[in-house]
């Protein structure tokens, strides 16, 4: 037994899909940033988890906890960098990269040295791994808000 089928809007649907092809670098910038709003958004709170003690030079092989300076120093400084990217992937940097410089105790530091110093720790400062907890906790978050956005994007593109 023979049947006979007929479709109609296939070239419609084309132009819909090509559409979409031709902007799949704005539908992974819009997901890219919303993710990365996420986590820097994660960041930025692990600041206050900082825990810190009065300023004092180790001595000896002994650890400090950081300044209250020292943690003011990374608050608000939480950046998202611009995205890099090529016709197959796009990134970003999310962090303290280019925060700058601040005066602590009379001496310019760079926060990025701070904030690494914090989270992993160094001959005289006591290991905080803040800023790794939570990026990792900000992981499925992220991940949410990059599909959503995506998906935003296309519906956009596809209407």
């Amino acid at each position: 037994m023979a049947g006979y089928l007929k479709t109609d809007g296939l070239d419609e649907l084309s132009r819909m899909l090509q559409g979409v092809a031709d902007h799949a670098a704005d539908v992974a910038a819009a997901g890219l940033y919303a993710g990365a709003g996420v986590t820097a958004g994660a960041m930025t709170a692990a600041v206050d988890q900082i825990a810190t003690d009065e300023f004092k030079y180790a001595h000896n092989g002994d650890t400090r906890l950081p300044s209250p300076e020292e943690k003011e120093a990374l608050r608000g400084k939480t950046g998202i960098a611009h995205f890099r990217g090529s016709s197959t992937e796009i990134d970003t940097l999310i962090g303290f990269q280019g925060a700058g410089y601040v005066n602590i105790g009379g001496k310019r530091k760079p926060v990025i040295v701070i904030a690494r110093a914090i989270n992993s720790g160094t001959g005289f400062m006591k290991k905080q791994p803040v800023f790794r907890r939570a990026a990792s906790k900000a992981k499925t978050d992220a991940t949410k808000a990059v599909v959503e956005a995506a998906d935003k994007k296309i519906k956009e593109l596809t209407k």
